[in-house]
C-alpha cells in the first residue's frame, strides 16, 4: 500500500509540477477546472446522488469553470472569484461547525448540490489566484496544509488524550490540533520575519490568522469524513492508487485555499 500511495504521489507531482509552471492563465484554469470536476463527481456519489445524477453533476461543476475561464474577462473572472471565496469563507466559518456538530443527515440533493459548488468553486478560483501572485505562493499555501495536518498527526500520537470528534474521526485529538496551530504560527511569523517586513500589525494578524486557518483546515478533514462515514463509504472515490479519490487528498484544500488567497489579499 506504501509503495502504491509513493509511486502515485510521484505521478502527480509529476504532472502537476510543470503544469503550475509553464501553463498559461487560460489552459491552468482548464486543467484545475476538470480536477475540479472529478471532485464534483465525487461530491455527487458521497452525497447519495445516483451515478447519472454524479456524471451530471459533475459536468455540471465542470461546464461552469470551464465558461468561467474562456468566457469571462480575467478581471471578470477576478470579481466573480473573490465573492466566491467570501462564500466560502462564510460557510466553512459560520455553517460547517454547526454542521459537524449536528452531524447533519438525509439533506435533499438540491442544497447539497449548493453546497457542493460553495464547496468546490471557491477551491478552483482560489488555485488560479495563488498562481498568478506566483506559484510560490501556490506551493506555500499547499505546504501549510500539509504541514498543518502533518504536525497535528504527531502532535496527536506524541500527547494527544482528548478526542476532538469520536464519532467522525476518532484518530484526531485536540492537542493534535493545538499542536499544528503553534507549528504553522511560529512557521508562518518565521518566514515573515525571514523574507518579509517586520511589520507588527502583519506580525499580528498572521498569529491571529493561523489558528484560524488551521481550525479550518481540520474542518474541511471532517466534514468530508463524517459524509463518508454517513453513507458508509471508505473513499470519495478510487482513482488515485493507495490515496483514494481527489476529495479525500483536497478536503483540507477545499477549506483552507480559499482562506488563504483572502488573507493574502488583504495583507497586500
Amino acid at each position: 500500500m506504501l509503495r502504491t500511495r509513493i509511486i502515485t504521489a510521484l505521478a502527480i507531482a509529476a504532472l502537476l509540477v510543470p503544469a503550475i509552471f509553464f501553463l498559461d492563465r487560460t489552459a491552468w484554469a482548464v486543467v484545475t477546472g476538470l480536477i475540479t470536476a472529478i471532485g464534483g463527481w465525487e461530491f455527487g456519489r458521497l452525497s447519495g446522488f445516483c451515478p447519472t445524477g454524479q456524471w451530471r453533476y459533475g459536468a455540471l461543476v465542470g461546464l461552469l469553470t470551464l465558461a468561467a475561464a474562456t468566457g469571462l474577462s480575467p478581471a471578470e473572472l477576478d470579481a466573480a472569484g473573490h465573492g466566491l471565496m467570501l462564500l466560502s469563507a462564510a460557510f466553512w466559518i459560520g455553517l460547517a461547525p454547526f454542521w459537524l456538530r449536528a452531524r447533519w443527515q438525509g439533506v435533499a440533493h438540491w442544497k447539497m448540490s449548493l453546497v457542493g459548488l460553495v464547496v468546490l468553486l471557491p477551491t478552483w478560483y482560489a488555485l488560479i489566484d495563488l498562481r498568478e501572485r506566483a506559484p510560490v505562493w501556490l506551493f506555500a499555501a499547499l505546504l501549510f496544509v500539509a504541514l498543518a495536518d502533518i504536525s497535528a498527526y504527531f502532535f496527536g500520537r506524541a500527547f494527544g488524550k482528548r478526542k476532538l470528534a469520536p464519532n467522525i474521526s476518532p484518530g484526531k485529538t485536540w492537542e493534535g490540533v493545538f499542536g499544528a496551530m503553534a507549528t504553522v504560527t511560529v512557521l508562518a511569523l518565521a518566514a515573515q520575519l525571514a523574507f518579509g517586513a517586520a511589520d507588527p500589525l502583519r506580525l499580528v494578524l498572521l498569529a491571529l490568522a493561523m489558528p484560524v486557518l488551521v481550525l479550518v483546515s481540520v474542518a474541511g478533514d471532517l466534514l468530508d469524513s463524517m459524509r463518508k462515514r454517513q453513507g458508509g463509504l471508505k473513499d470519495s472515490s478510487q482513482l488515485l492508487p493507495g490515496h483514494g479519490g481527489v476529495l479525500d487528498r483536497i478536503d483540507s484544500h477545499t477549506a483552507a485555499l480559499p482562506l488563504i488567497a483572502l488573507l493574502l489579499g488583504w495583507l497586500g
